[in-house]
């Protein structure tokens, strides 16, 4: 399997329903309750891709574009972007949907870097043992 073949299986989504108790008072999805479903998704993302023990070590830049009202649809969709020595890169795109319209747009992106780790919770490169060319 070629890492692109990996990198198209490993690609992860999940969707929710934004209820009252996920807004803040402005009646929109909490921005912390975004972000963790950003890292959810690009964990399980990269942990599909690698199948080795992950943690987060940073996010890069994450753009708020358009706030999300409670009563939406929201899908997290995130993909291998880049893959380091020890690290993975992903890329995670919410999309935000009307229940009751048609279509969907892009609220918020960013990206999640992952390292993998041993047991003894040291770094290990991400490709070792797997089956790529």
């Amino acid at each position: 399997m070629t890492i692109q073949e990996r990198i198209d299986q490993s690609e992860t989504r999940i969707t929710m329903t934004v209820f009252p108790f996920l807004t803040n008072h402005h009646d929109t999805l909490f921005g912390g309750k975004a972000m963790a479903m950003m890292d959810e998704v690009s964990f399980m993302c990269g942990t599909r891709f690698c199948r080795k023990q992950l943690v987060t070590v940073s996010t890069d830049k994450i753009d708020f574009h358009k706030a999300i009202p409670s009563g939406s649809i929201v899908e997290a969709v995130a993909r291998v972007e880049s893959v380091g020595r020890t690290s993975l890169k992903i890329f995670v795109e919410i999309f935000l949907e009307s229940m009751y319209k048609d279509g969907r747009e892009m609220a918020i992106q960013g990206r999640f870097t992952f390292v993998a780790l041993d047991d003894n919770k040291k770094p290990i490169p991400v490709l070792e043992g797997l089956d790529v060319n």
